[in-house]
């Protein structure tokens, strides 16, 4: 006899973690937004392999369809890390002056 439902337990676990990203998200400076999003791609890197295993293995139809699902949103996240942090990384650069052009009127 389980005093709090397995169900609710993860229910809670899964706010809790909304609620501790949405902070810690939001409280990076700017200067380690690029590092960051660097160790993202290689966490949605690791998701997409276990999305596919999962939908490899999995007997259900509800099963595989999550599956497919997962390693589509993965692939986006991916996909979608990398234009931001090239991006990022364009802004670091620096950029080539062109001397400027001298009005000598000949």
């Amino acid at each position: 006899m389980d005093i709090v439902s397995p169900t609710i337990l993860n229910l809670i676990i899964f706010v809790l973690a909304i609620y501790v990203g949405y902070h810690v998200v939001w409280t990076v400076t700017p200067a380690l937004h690029t590092p960051l999003m660097a160790v993202t791609n290689a966490i949605s890197a690791i998701v997409i392999v276990g999305a596919m295993l999962a939908a490899a293995l999995t007997e259900t139809g509800l099963g595989k369809t999550m599956g497919v699902l997962a390693v589509a949103l993965a692939a986006v996240n991916i996909f979608g890390g990398f234009l931001v942090t090239r991006r990022m990384l364009e802004m670091f650069k620096k950029k080539d002056k062109k001397p400027a052009a001298t009005a000598q009127g000949k």
